[in-house]
């Protein structure tokens, strides 16, 4: 199953944070297909049914299933850059 580093974690819970009246609100990951190198990345107010659920530190990322079975052995972390903007990277587990 996908892991967030300490940092993605932080990042997650600081951008999904800025929806305060959304208490289920996640980071939503898709994929057009499985073993896609391309992600869709949104701010979501709740899982979709089929989403997989990641819950880390208090983030919540929620993965539809392309990215689900994608990204089960990988690691997302994620980089602010001094003018705020965020990138996140996915590596290998281990």
């Amino acid at each position: 199953m996908l892991t967030l580093t300490d940092s993605a974690s932080t990042v997650v819970k600081t951008i999904t944070g800025r929806t305060p009246d959304v208490q289920n609100a996640g980071l939503r990951i898709s994929a057009d297909e499985v073993g896609a190198v391309d992600f869709a990345v949104a701010i979501a107010p709740a899982p979709e049914p089929t989403d997989v659920v990641v819950e880390s530190s208090g983030a919540k990322v929620y993965l539809e299933e392309n990215a689900a079975v994608t990204l089960d052995d990988k690691v997302l972390d994620a980089q602010v850059a001094d003018d705020g903007s965020v990138q996140f990277s996915i590596g290998n587990q281990g």
